[in-house]
């Protein structure tokens, strides 16, 4: 911001300093041509200096570690650097689809940092929604939240700052949407839209739990990193973009609980979202999704969901993934040093790799969650049917109570499972019972 003291009744002249379209497109038009092995020695050497900085403390540090990649990449060479063990947290939870404690606990072992494994049970986990709603204090939707509040929460009990691996996502190509998402949309354009259509209707015609014994069946012959792909989720969620008209478009399906916001909440429209107006000299679809989940996911998400949780309890948390040093040599790599035959975050595979045996991290991608589809159709039901009644909605008149009540009703059954679309829905509605509890006490 430039304040002219000669000028005392002028406005401020506020200009961003750093962007992250700008240096999407400055890196996509001077790449790098560094050699793989020249590539992995430059990105260990930033990521060690980005992860010295964040380690500079007076207070007692420590760091997050789920055993995945960048959670592992970052802790290794937090580790290398220091000369005590370094104090690592997870969280391991009774529900072995969402417990990823056993992999978090090889690598910590791996590499001899000083261990704390909370094991959480479903009951230590709904105890602390009731809390969500002040803590985030607006409706927070990302069902993660919880498992991030609690291992904060762990961490604290010994460290004030902890180290986190937020980011490699979005800066390395880590989702499946990038991966898959391009394949697909390199596909649709050479298939007619009524085909497409037609395509859409079959695969939502099938149940999710009849996709989910497909995959089953085809998780036997698929290599580790490819399974758990075909689920009843990703195959209906599939269904919906079959018909999109450009990648921008699909991206928006992809990340959209709701597809129409007008369908669900009364008076509503999409927003305008800061991707629309990016320049289409950035064509390759893996990195206009990245660029989008910089600008959007990663900051009102991402980052949101960890600076609430930890500082929900006086935790202060450090991602040096986001180093913006990291980020514009990241720009700077050639797509397929990032994704590279159907391998996400690639070289920062590599950089792994020099201290952490593959075996120990090679594995399917999991988030970070719990099982909120099975609470909504046990403890949870309740509580969502009384957030979620008909009268209640038609009262308070900001929601379509029928596809609200639809939703829930198809999830109770077990038709579908619509966790992410209910618990949108739920995190609106006990925020505003929360603000309705401090009006009436005020």
């Amino acid at each position: 911001m430039t304040v002219r003291p000669d000028r005392p009744h002028d406005m401020p002249d506020p200009r961003c300093y750093w962007d992250p379209v700008s240096v999407a497109l400055a890196g996509n038009a001077d790449p790098l041509r560094l050699s793989d092995e020249e590539a992995t020695g430059a990105l260990e050497n930033l990521l060690a200096d980005a992860v010295r900085l964040r380690a500079i403390a007076d207070v007692p540090l420590g760091a997050f570690l789920s055993g995945g990649i960048d959670s592992s990449t970052v802790v290794a060479l937090l580790q290398a650097q220091s000369r005590l063990r370094v104090s690592t947290f997870t969280i391991a939870f009774e529900s072995s689809g969402y417990d990823e404690s056993a992999q978090a606990r090889t690598v910590a072992l791996h590499l001899g940092t000083d261990h704390t494994e909370l094991r959480v049970t479903p009951e230590d986990a709904r105890a602390a929604i009731p809390r969500l709603a002040e803590l985030y204090d607006e409706p927070f939707a990302d069902a993660s939240q919880i498992p991030t509040f609690l291992v904060s929460k762990l961490a604290r009990r010994q460290v004030t700052v902890a180290i986190s691996g937020d980011g490699g996502d979005e800066v390395f190509g880590g989702y499946n949407r990038y991966v898959a998402g391009t394949r697909l949309w390199r596909r649709l354009g050479g298939v007619a839209l009524p085909m497409r259509r037609g395509a859409a209707g079959l695969a939502e015609a099938i149940p999710p739990r009849m996709w989910d014994r497909f995959g089953a069946v085809a998780d036997r012959v698929l290599p580790a990193t490819r399974r758990g792909i075909v689920n009843g989720n990703n195959v209906h969620k599939l269904a919906t973009i079959l018909d999109v008209g450009s990648i921008d478009e699909m991206y928006t399906r992809l990340v959209s609980t709701w597809p129409n916001p007008g369908y669900l909440v009364r008076g509503g429209h999409e927003p305008e979202l800061p991707w629309r107006a990016i320049d289409a000299s950035l064509a390759d679809p893996a990195e206009r999704m990245m660029l989008f989940d910089l600008l959007g996911y990663l900051p009102d998400d991402i980052l949101a969901k960890v600076d609430r949780a930890s500082m929900g309890t006086s935790l202060e948390v450090r991602a040096p993934l986001l180093d913006h040093r990291v980020v514009e040599f990241a720009w700077r790599l050639p797509i397929n040093q990032k994704i590279r035959t159907g391998v996400s975050k690639w070289l920062l595979r590599q950089v792994l790799e020099r201290h952490v045996p593959r075996a120990l991290f090679e594995r399917p991608k999991h988030g970070f969650g719990v099982p909120i589809d099975s609470w909504l159709r046990g403890p949870l039901r309740d509580w969502a049917e009384d957030l979620l009644s008909e009268q209640r909605l038609q009262r308070e008149g900001f929601l379509d109570p029928a596809p609200v009540r639809a939703a829930l009703r198809e999830h109770v059954q077990g038709r579908r499972n619509n966790q992410y679309q209910l618990w949108t829905v739920l995190m609106f509605q006990s925020w505003l019972d929360q603000q309705q509890s401090v009006w009436r006490r005020q």
